[in-house]
């Protein structure tokens, strides 16, 4: 229908009457984002799963993406922004949420926040059942749910406030005002409003040859602007992440690899390509014998994914020293298993999204994205340009989680916007992004341990294969990373580990927090349990036993003099331990049906890339009017980056963090602060924002002529610097301007020291890890194979907290994410495409959580800090793992545990 002839809808939005004229059957979300500019409605699955387009219709919560816009005709839409403009109780629960630190990327927030308004309205003070029950159709990836219910139910708040706000002060987020008073943009609130869609054409099937039909009459119909295929790519139609395994081309030619792959673009006005159909498009499909798991990919006769490699093994990753094979031989007690994961979806509630265009010649790309410079190399070799005519500036991103490493929509948008010369937007439909992203590696791992009676480890083999599916993406770092991880963090004098990965026509396989490292410990810490019961050993005096300590050698023979703190998180550990094995053992006395477990499970992980360069920079300035200005490019997904490198720079400067102002990482303004991943950012970007720091206050004191000692206070026009009750004056009109308008300007660079590994994997791989110990207290209903967790103890050593309140984020949501990959989450390639068939942990799944935060400073973090993100993930399913075989006997080696799948092993075992 044309929209002139279309009738008007009226009714009133957050107080003010509007009218729009929607098409037949429109969604209310895009009715309130698109015609209406209420960006502050998220649209993160378009099918009523993920809540976070929630809106209030009459006062009641509504899923925007379900109701046709038609539907509001004479009503009351109230959305966050409203709502928190003009509503004291929703204003309220906006400072609720900063204090508890309830919005981690803020995707997720708007469709939070407007639930729990709703039920405030009705129940001022509901107890934690009621949160649960009124939130419970909003999805959120980041938080962990506990804090959000924290704010809900008003619980004193985590922050502190703090004068300073340098390290170890539980700020709240410097970015966090925006994301709860529906002000934050992502990928998809950035477009300008004439911007063209794209629509991507995928391959249907895993594999196929296909070839077009009149791709110029198509192209020639109202509406379409252009039709892009590889011929379109200006520069090498390929990407990829790691140098050698640059593979994955942005549109297939001849063949596609795995179901969902590119192989064109429409571009076309809003309205046509709102009606458009992909039927449509004149493109004929011959489907190809396929191989969907790694068995079948490594069987004669399968067929090869990639010319010049072996068979379609990508590439593998070695680490030994000693002699296993006469260190098992010799062992008192062996224990072996098989262990399988598979494949897990990030589900991260924004889909990926952006949009590009050209600006006096250059084009500009704005997108979410964890890596803003690697997306302006991956974009220079794409494009065929200088990277000097290319801008990336990143958005806010509503979760990463790993695959906002890889580009997605970021080389169809630049070269849409180069073709048509006008600006261009894409955003992923959730099945679209769900079939077409990342994931993480599918694991086949056989592990085999030896101790001596005395209960040390005397020997540990890992063989394990993970699939890569059809390109490299990050299937290298995992690859090298597991074995080097594979011993977890404990003294194992003779060892080896091998892991390799394989293509399959599936989704790419690449970063998901821990790169393999969860999966790999699943196995380790699934044996040490069996290893300890056989020892007639305590599970935790054996962990203790076996923990790295100062000055012994890793698997890699690298020894750290300092901050190992591995022993110090198992023993915060033990009084958690003894209560609730008691506790159990009285629980289980009363029940038959329904048994109560602990399990405990360690892991450690190296920050930063592996033996490689890894570098970030960061830049400040002051300008004349006695601004501070602090460019940060490290991407903050959610994790606190804006914050905690913030806190970093200030302490070192010597200012209040309330005093700086943040500029994010534009490439044109920006230096780069390297990839937010592999837990780096406050390690890395945080001593380069320490050097920083240092290096403008050693200016500062130096125009001063005054010593360390002395106090920076900046004011309008001028620097006071005070020592001794002397005030030195630096009058900031009477220095020059830089080309970048400051007049006091640093910029820094840290680059951790690592070596390069030998051919067994000796060497120096990273410059610290970060270690991590779980208890996990849950129950298993034997009959019906169910697992409910009941509690959670993780200690996590991160050398020193800068903001304990993020550290706390971070845990639980690294947590909830573990809980999933253990009990629920196992991406099908064609199955499982959205977030009905694809189940992550509910508000209602997520127990209490109780963080114990380990200090042993690390020598080379920025005030002792060490990185955190990836290590909450690893130990959270194995102490899973083991407090169900605590609770049964059953040790369960394929992950997830579903309840058919513990059902039937439980009927194996004689539970019934």
């Amino acid at each position: 229908m044309d929209k002139r002839l279309a009738p008007l809808t009226v009714f009133r939005l957050n107080g003010a009457e509007v009218a729009v004229a929607p098409r037949v059957g429109e969604r209310l979300s895009e009715s309130l984002r698109e015609r209406l500019g209420a960006r502050d409605v998220k649209v993160g699955c378009n099918a009523g799963d993920c809540g976070a387009c929630t809106v209030l219709v009459d006062g009641d919560p509504v899923c925007a993406c379900l109701m046709p816009a038609q539907q509001a005709a004479g009503r009351e839409v109230e959305t966050l922004a409203g709502l928190v403009a003009h509503e004291p109780l929703a204003a309220e629960m906006a400072r609720r949420f900063e204090a508890q630190g309830a919005a981690q990327c803020g995707i997720c927030t708007p469709g939070m926040m407007v639930s729990a308004v709703a039920l405030l309205r009705a129940v001022p003070t509901p107890d934690e059942r009621q949160v649960m029950d009124a939130l419970g159709g909003v999805l959120c990836r980041c938080t962990g749910y506990r804090k959000i219910i924290d704010a809900v139910m008003g619980r004193a708040p985590a922050a502190r406030q703090d004068e300073l706000g340098h390290a170890g002060a539980a700020i709240e987020k410097l970015d966090g005002r925006p994301k709860v008073a529906g002000r934050e943009r992502f990928g998809d609130d950035v477009a300008p409003a004439d911007a063209l869609v794209i629509r991507v054409i995928r391959s249907p099937y895993p594999r196929a040859r296909f070839h077009f039909g009149d791709l110029a009459a198509f192209a020639a119909r109202p509406g379409i602007a252009a039709v892009l295929t590889a011929a379109d790519v200006p520069g090498r139609n390929l990407f990829g992440t790691i140098p050698g395994f640059i593979d994955q081309p942005v549109f297939a030619e001849a063949e596609t690899r795995f179901r969902g792959e590119a192989v064109a673009c429409v571009v076309g006005a809003p309205e046509t390509m709102a009606l458009f159909d992909p039927d449509d498009f004149p493109v004929n499909w011959e489907p190809l014998p396929d191989v969907q798991n790694m068995s079948d990919a490594r069987g004669a006769g399968a067929p090869l994914l990639h010319r010049g490699r072996n068979g379609n093994v990508m590439c593998g990753g070695f680490v030994a020293h000693g002699d296993v094979d006469a260190a098992l031989a010799r062992a008192d007690v062996v224990v072996e298993g098989r262990f399988e994961t598979a494949f897990v979806e990030h589900a991260y509630i924004e889909p990926e999204a952006g949009f590009a265009e050209v600006v006096g010649g250059r084009v500009e790309v704005h997108a979410c994205t964890q890596a803003p410079v690697m997306d302006l190399e991956t974009l220079e070799t794409v494009l065929g340009m200088d990277r000097a005519q290319i801008r990336v500036v990143p958005t806010a991103a509503g979760g990463g989680f790993g695959a906002k490493l890889d580009v997605s929509v970021q080389p169809f948008l630049t070269i849409a916007a180069l073709k048509t010369g006008r600006p261009v937007r894409l955003a992923y439909e959730r099945s679209e992004s769900m079939q077409s992203t990342t994931k993480r590696h599918p694991a086949d791992m056989r592990v085999r341990i030896g101790a001596t009676q005395d209960g040390k480890i005397c020997g540990l083999r890992f063989d394990g294969f993970f699939n890569t599916g059809a390109y490299a993406s990050w299937g290298p770092t995992v690859a090298n990373r597991v074995p080097v991880h594979a011993s977890g963090p404990y003294r194992v004098p003779d060892y080896r580990a091998e892991a390799t990965g394989i293509h399959t026509h599936c989704p790419p396989a690449g970063a998901f927090r821990g790169f393999g490292v969860p999966q790999a410990a699943v196995a380790q810490e699934s044996l040490f349990d069996e290893l300890a019961d056989k020892l007639g050993i305590d599970r935790l005096d054996f962990r203790i036993r076996n923990a790295l300590r100062n000055g012994e050698p890793t698997v890699c023979g690298q020894v750290f003099e300092q901050g190992v703190g591995i022993g110090a998180c198992l023993e915060a550990l033990r009084p958690a331990w003894e209560t609730e094995r008691a506790a159990a053992a009285v629980v289980n006395a009363q029940r038959d049906v329904v048994k109560r477990g602990v399990g405990i499970a360690a892991g450690w992980y190296g920050c930063g890339n592996t033996s490689l360069p890894n570098p970030s920079t960061i830049k400040a300035g002051v300008r004349v009017d006695g601004q501070i200005v602090l460019h940060q490019g490290a991407a903050d997904i959610g994790q606190g980056a804006n914050t905690v490198i913030a806190q970093i720079f200030a302490q070192a400067l010597g200012v209040p963090v309330r005093a700086l102002e943040l500029v994010g990482g534009d490439t044109d303004v920006t230096p780069d602060a390297g990839k937010t991943s592999a837990s780096r950012q406050t390690f890395v970007t945080g001593n380069a924002a320490r050097l920083a720091g240092a290096a403008l206050r050693a200016e500062i004191l130096q125009r001063a002529n005054a010593g360390d000692g002395a106090t920076i206070v900046t004011g309008s026009g001028v620097i006071e610097v005070r020592e001794d009750g002397r005030v030195q004056a630096i009058d900031l009109a009477a220095l020059a301007e830089d080309t970048q308008g400051y007049v006091l300007r640093s910029e820094e660079t840290y680059d951790p020291p690592t070596q390069p590994l030998d051919e067994n994997g000796q060497g120096v791989p990273y410059a610290q890890f970060g270690y991590a110990a779980h208890l996990c207290v849950l129950e298993v209903d034997t009959a019906l194979g169910t697992v409910t967790p009941v509690k959670f103890v993780a200690a996590h050593d991160v050398g020193r907290a800068i903001n304990p309140l993020l550290v706390e984020g971070q845990v639980e949501g690294g947590i909830a994410q573990g809980m999933g990959m253990a009990l629920m989450e196992e991406y099908l390639p064609g199955r499982t495409e959205n977030l009905h068939d694809y189940l992550i942990p509910t508000i209602g799944d997520m127990p209490p959580v109780e963080t114990l935060i380990i200090e042993e400073p690390d020598a080379h973090g920025p005030f002792g800090a060490k990185g955190l993100g990836e290590h909450v993930l690893i130990p959270t399913a194995p102490a899973i793992l083991n407090a169900i075989r605590d609770a049964t006997g059953v040790q369960m080696r394929k992950l997830p545990v579903t309840p058919s799948r513990l059902r039937a092993a439980l009927k194996e075992a004689d539970h019934g």
